[in-house]
């Protein structure tokens, strides 16, 4: 049994499903704070973080498609479930939150809003202690996901 010190928040961990629910309204509400540049910047900016949010919720619907019966909002995974490791799992072991940072960069990006990417930032050190919560419930519940947490990327394909 591997133990966490991050606190589980809830039986099937509830409260990490509420931070991260009011951290996502900061970051949409952020980006009309912008803009911080304009001009070609400004136009270049939309363009890219266009692309960025695409790409995340691409990885993030890949992510939900693979999960299938397993999913769930909580990071507690289900009685019963199987451990998913192919599709976007094979990417990356938590493709949803890296799919959901990856399109909040792109939403501050795309809106010019430096409190957009700051609460960008913030996102992925709260999804980074998210999938350590739930990690030591899934190494838990699953024989095999220590080696599959070896060989595989936390949230960003190739990156982390």
């Amino acid at each position: 049994m591997e133990r966490s010190r991050l606190p589980a928040l809830g039986p099937h961990g509830e409260g990490w499903f509420l931070a991260q629910f009011v951290i996502f309204v900061g970051i949409f509400a952020a980006g009309g704070l912008g803009p911080a540049w304009s001009g070609p910047a400004r136009l270049g900016g939309l363009a890219a973080g266009a692309g960025l949010v695409a790409l995340g919720g691409l990885l993030a619907v890949r992510g939900v498609l693979d999960l299938r019966e397993n999913l769930t909002p909580f990071p507690r995974p289900l009685a019963g479930g199987r451990l998913v490791d192919d599709g976007a799992y094979g990417l990356v072991r938590h493709p949803i939150y890296g799919g959901l940072v990856v399109g909040a960069i792109g939403w501050g990006i795309a809106t010019a809003s430096l409190p957009a990417l700051a609460g960008a930032a913030l996102l992925l050190g709260f999804f980074d202690l998210k999938s350590r919560r739930e990690e030591s419930w899934l190494v838990d519940q699953y024989q095999g996901y220590a080696s599959y947490r070896a060989r595989t990327r936390r949230l960003l394909p190739w990156i982390y």
